[in-house]
């Protein structure tokens, strides 16, 4: 008489569905099991006795899903009711094991469960001895019944929350898992997301800064092309460098957004793709391309701005970079300023200018509106943790943009 049991932790919202194809069977082993258990223990098998209460004790199993408790005790109800007209003479609690079960399988809180089923089984057990003991029934006699019915009971109980935990412990583990799973995709996304503003900004910045650069240095070239053979030259050339430079960095890129799986893609060269090609030693080259074009640029460096890590070091390039770009395209200005100051745990970057524009893609003076440039700068600067800030100054005019990153300190 092993009934199919209900789920533990039904989803919220489901509908009670009374008769099911499960309910059925166990409605039937149930009225078949109490037959047999009635002739294997040589008790009277009558029309009016234990085949009724079989009957009764299956059909009410069909209502098991929705009303556990009331199942139960209806059908401990009509096993003491028959036992004691003398209608059956075998089975206190065995015959209801299937109504046991399933309270004791779906425990819940604040509903109905195991200790329900508990207490209902020691109250009819109690019952029964002191039914069989006014009956006249021997001790010896009594003792073995109620004891085999006693042990039966606390069998199907254990074997009922056994299930009951197994069931939760699969709820669960699947429940973890697709906890993991949604956590691992929301990461996955972070991941996208952070890869598609870090190669926005090095397009923005490569693209602006080669723009800027080359246009320069063709303007240069135009103007000095029949005057001075020689400065058109080296100003086609410097044109030239950056151009190649530029085509270096944006194959690059590409090489990291080709698809991992590609055979025609290294793993190599796609780590390599990863690794920063520029980094403060770049930072004489870039200030050359940028005086070459008329700006007075004027250097103070303090501190060992060497030993940086890689990271640091190309977020403080780039924003040197944008800054004296922006200050080309939209401050005419005529003198900048680069300071870098590396201290303990911190490197401090500064670019100001004497030109009366914004940056950011804006001119004319006073503050400018955030463009690309700007919040670019920001957003390689706040995802290492540093802080920063761009506008006019106000006591001597000009542009100012400063950020400060931290540096990691290792014990020597």
């Amino acid at each position: 008489m092993t009934p199919d049991l209900p789920d533990p932790m039904p989803a919220e919202g489901r509908p009670a569905r009374r008769f099911q194809l499960a309910d059925l069977a166990v409605a039937g082993a149930t009225a078949l099991g109490v037959l047999a258990g009635t002739a294997l223990l040589g008790g009277r098998l009558d029309q009016a006795g234990v085949a009724t209460l079989a009957a009764q004790l299956g059909l009410v199993l069909l209502l098991r899903r929705r009303w556990p408790l009331a199942v139960l005790l209806f059908s401990v109800q009509a096993v003491i009711v028959f036992r004691s007209a003398g209608l059956t003479d075998v089975g206190w609690v065995w015959p209801a094991t299937a109504a046991y079960v399933t309270l004791a399988v779906g425990d819940r809180p604040r509903g109905p469960g195991l200790p329900w089923a508990v207490a209902v089984g020691v109250t009819e057990l109690g019952f029964a001895a002191s039914w069989e003991a006014a009956s006249g029934t021997d001790a010896r006699t009594m003792l073995g019944s109620l004891g085999a019915e006693a042990l039966w009971l606390a069998a199907a109980l254990a074997a009922a929350v056994a299930y009951r935990n197994t069931r939760r412990w699969r709820a669960e583990l699947a429940a973890g898992l697709h906890r993991a799973a949604q956590e691992e995709e929301r990461e996955a996304r972070r991941r996208l997301v952070a890869a598609r503003l870090q190669i926005a900004r090095e397009l923005h910045d490569v693209v602006a800064h080669t723009l800027t650069v080359v246009g320069v240095q063709l303007r240069v070239a135009d103007e000095a092309l029949e005057d001075s053979p020689e400065e058109a030259r080296a100003a086609l050339a410097a044109a030239q460098q950056v151009r190649t430079q530029a085509v270096h960095d944006l194959r690059s890129l590409i090489l990291i957004l080709r698809d991992p799986d590609d055979a025609t893609t290294g793993a190599d060269a796609r780590a390599e793709a990863l690794v920063p090609q520029t980094g403060l030693d770049g930072l004489p080259g870039l200030l050359d391309r940028m005086r070459a074009g008329g700006l007075e640029i004027r250097l103070e460096a303090t501190g060992d701005t060497d030993a940086l890590p890689a990271p640091v070091a190309l977020a403080a390039y780039r924003v040197v970079q944008e800054s004296l770009t922006n200050t080309v395209r939209h401050a005419g200005a005529r003198r900048a300023t680069v300071r870098l100051d590396r201290t303990q745990g911190r490197l401090s970057v500064e670019v100001i200018d004497d030109g009366g524009g914004g940056a950011g893609g804006t001119s004319g003076p006073g503050p400018a509106a955030p463009g690309h440039g700007l919040t670019g700068m920001r957003e390689r600067i706040t995802a290492l943790g540093g802080d920063f800030s761009a506008g006019p100054v106000a006591e001597a005019g000009g542009y100012a943009v400063r950020a400060t990153l931290p540096v990691p300190v290792f014990p020597s």
